[in-house]
């Protein structure tokens, strides 16, 4: 085990103490506790209930109705007016390429496809 001083404000000590007390554990024991938590949050994957995706869906395809369809000249509109923002730094070069790709095919698929009247 490593030891480490930490300097806290008495106002977060005392806070921790209460939440320690509460659930009847010593100040060291919550703290490493509150630490562990925090540090694996990120590395947990939880599966998503069956029913929360069926409600999500059916949200979507709610909202898709609601929308409605838009014009091509309108969807080319919102387009050329979006942000224009950078990839995150970490994501792998050629996956962007390969999203951007992706989405200029669907647009000239979308563009060159017939229109229903």
């Amino acid at each position: 085990m490593t030891r480490f001083t930490l300097r806290l404000p008495d106002s977060l000590h005392k806070l921790l103490e209460e939440q320690a007390r509460r659930e009847q554990v010593s100040l060291n024991q919550f703290l490493v506790y509150a630490l562990t938590r925090q540090v694996t949050a990120d590395y947990f994957i939880t599966a998503t209930p069956p029913e929360y995706v069926r409600q999500q869906r059916e949200a979507w395809q709610a909202l898709l109705a609601e929308l409605g369809t838009a014009s091509p000249e309108e969807v080319q509109r919102a387009m050329d007016e979006r942000e224009q923002v950078e990839p995150e730094p970490d994501l792998d070069p050629e996956l962007v390429e390969r999203l951007r790709l992706r989405i200029n095919e669907a647009r000239e698929s979308y563009e060159t496809a017939p229109v229903n009247e």
